[in-house]
């Protein structure tokens, strides 16, 4: 008899150890996710630093440059042509800002440069800026499942600072 009470006990330690097993391997599987998606925007970011601060006659303060249109092209598809079919599902061209920053001696920080010709804006005799920072204007918006039910939206918002070569 006491070997049948042993594997009822077991059985019923199962049912209730099961369920709390496979939610926390869902919820891993949702974070792993999470974590994979935001170091793709990084990287995303990254590659659009690094080209943007690599171009010759860039104009940053110039939202119609075509370098820095070329640039963002790059950082989305890999194709400084085409801003078609990004890499990262939903992300667009309009989702990134680009500033340009410097270090201030006297403040001792990083300062964002202005565009003027005292600032970062090359094209009017302005100094050449110290960093290039791309972010997400308003972040990348998630939402996680965890269980079958829908977790809040929320945003991720990397940012990435490349020094301007």
């Amino acid at each position: 008899m006491k070997h049948s009470s042993r594997r009822g006990g077991i059985l019923v330690e199962s049912a209730l150890f099961i369920p709390v097993v496979v939610a926390l391997l869902v919820g891993m599987v949702s974070i792993g996710k999470i974590i994979y998606t935001y170091t793709a925007l990084q990287r995303t970011m990254y590659s659009l630093a690094r080209y943007a601060s690599t171009q010759q006659g860039i104009n940053f303060c110039d939202d119609l440059d075509q370098n820095k249109a070329a640039a963002i092209n790059f950082a989305l598809t890999g194709d400084p042509v085409t801003g078609d079919n990004p890499n990262i599902q939903s992300l667009r061209a309009d989702m990134f800002r680009i500033r340009l920053e410097r270090y201030d001696a006297v403040a001792q920080q990083m300062v964002e440069c202005e565009c003027s010709a005292i600032g970062c804006d090359q094209s009017l005799g302005g100094q050449a800026p110290g960093f290039v920072v791309v972010s997400l204007v308003d972040g990348y918006t998630v939402s996680p499942v965890f269980w079958g039910f829908q977790v809040s939206p929320f945003a991720l918002r990397p940012s990435v600072r490349v020094p301007y070569a």
